[in-house]
């Protein structure tokens, strides 16, 4: 047998026993997946020396490979961060769990009963890079829905996260729960993604995340069903009416706070009366704080010494510290700019006119549409989930961000007495 044989062999069998996982894990009372979860948590905290070594080697390998700034930024972890992931897991054990739950039932005329509950979707695959986070985001949502998650990390993530699915399958066998529940298929390379896109009936979804281009792949060549989680051109709108303290803030916080994730600001619009008075005070805050501003000529006529806008800026995620700028006629022309540049992830206007305000809401077609709050509230943890798979972009199943109950489907539980159709 060839070596390539011997490696197909072996990444099927690693998805037969995710699959075998799998069964036990839709069964495991709530209690014993809550147990895991609090080993999971405790573990990531007592091994973060272990853990950020590991992560130091992959950013350093990262920086000699030309890694970009904002993937370095994605992919780094600090003793806070890994704090912040144990407390996102414990968050989750306090989550009502999913499985089991009614959605709706009814008796039919004849004494059939019908109830439909949430179960779990069974295996479920992951393909991401440069994020280690969503190893434990999507191991620990995985465990208490009660699914097992097969993970492709990427090679700029791999020595973080193969001591990470060492670590919490160390803190499932310590309670008990299979260790195949949680498995990583980096050892395979872009040979085990591809494989994984086509282990259709070995892995029931697919969820993916990272770049435009990643995502676009695995929609394209993946015969399991998938999940799509897009890139993030996300959109501030400041309305003729929006109050100046607000936009200030609002866009700093939605540009500054964490410019590498998806949903930091990438494009600011700005009512064409409102510019004169916003603009100065907005994009003098977002320069202190060092962002380079890529203007189109309205705006570059008010604020000075940026860079010319091209058409490539209004499509571009920078996960930097860039903006986009762009002044336009009226809240028509705004919302005609998001439909055309939109990924469809997060957009918020900044103004104290209700009519507009509603009319963004009902008319922009984005997973998460927002008035006057930043962009960077469309978290699973902000928005009370615990941890989260990914900001879903897609209308079909899930949209915006994925916790529990998003990786669950559900089934119909028929119960009667001897009935016949007629």
């Amino acid at each position: 047998m060839t070596d390539t044989a011997v490696a197909a062999t072996s990444f099927v069998e690693k998805l037969e026993a995710a699959r075998r996982a799998s069964v036990r894990l839709a069964t495991t009372k709530t209690d014993l997946k809550n147990s895991g979860l609090r080993a999971i948590a405790d573990a990531v905290v007592a091994e973060s020396d272990r853990i950020i070594e590991a992560n130091d080697l992959d950013l350093a390998n990262g920086r000699e490979n030309g890694l970009s700034v904002g993937l370095q930024d994605r992919l780094r972890l600090t003793p806070a961060r890994l704090v912040g992931l144990a407390e996102a897991v414990g968050e989750i054990v306090a989550l009502t769990d999913p499985v089991g739950q009614v959605v709706r039932g009814s008796s039919l005329p004849n004494g059939v009963g019908l109830t439909q509950v949430r179960v779990p979707f069974g295996v479920i695959g992951a393909i991401y890079e440069a994020r280690p986070n969503v190893t434990i985001d999507i191991a620990a949502l995985a465990l208490k829905s009660g699914n097992a998650v097969v993970l492709r990390g990427g090679s700029a993530a791999e020595n973080t996260n193969r001591v990470l699915v060492e670590v919490i399958q160390t803190a499932l066998s310590s309670v008990g729960l299979p260790v195949e529940a949680v498995q990583t298929i980096d050892e395979y390379g872009r040979d085990g993604a591809k494989q994984l896109m086509r282990a259709r009936g070995l892995v029931d979804v697919l969820i993916p995340r990272g770049s435009a281009d990643l995502i676009n792949a695995v929609v394209a060549e993946s015969t399991v069903p998938v999940i799509e989680t897009g890139a993030g051109v996300v959109h501030v709108y400041l309305d003729e009416s929006a109050d100046e303290t607000m936009a200030v803030e609002i866009v700093h916080n939605a540009k500054v706070q964490r410019p590498s994730v998806c949903n930091a600001l990438e494009t600011l619009l700005v009512h064409e009366s409102s510019a004169p008075r916003l603009l100065p005070p907005v994009l003098s805050r977002l320069r202190e704080s060092g962002v380079t501003i890529h203007a189109d000529e309205r705006a570059s006529a008010i604020f000075a010494d940026v860079v010319p806008a091209t058409e490539q800026d209004w499509a571009t995620e920078y996960m930097s510290l860039d903006v986009a700028v762009r002044v336009v006629d009226d809240l028509d022309a705004a919302m005609d700019h998001i439909r055309r540049y939109s990924t469809h992830h997060t957009e918020s206007i900044i103004t104290n006119d209700v009519a507009h305000a509603e009319r963004f809401l009902a008319e922009v077609d984005s997973a998460v549409v927002m008035v006057n709050a930043s962009t960077r509230f469309t978290d699973g943890g902000e928005f009370g989930f615990g941890a989260e798979v990914g900001i879903s972009t897609q209308k079909l199943h899930a949209r915006g961000p994925m916790g529990l109950g998003e990786l669950t489907s559900t089934k119909w539980v028929v119960r009667g007495s001897g009935q016949v159709r007629g």
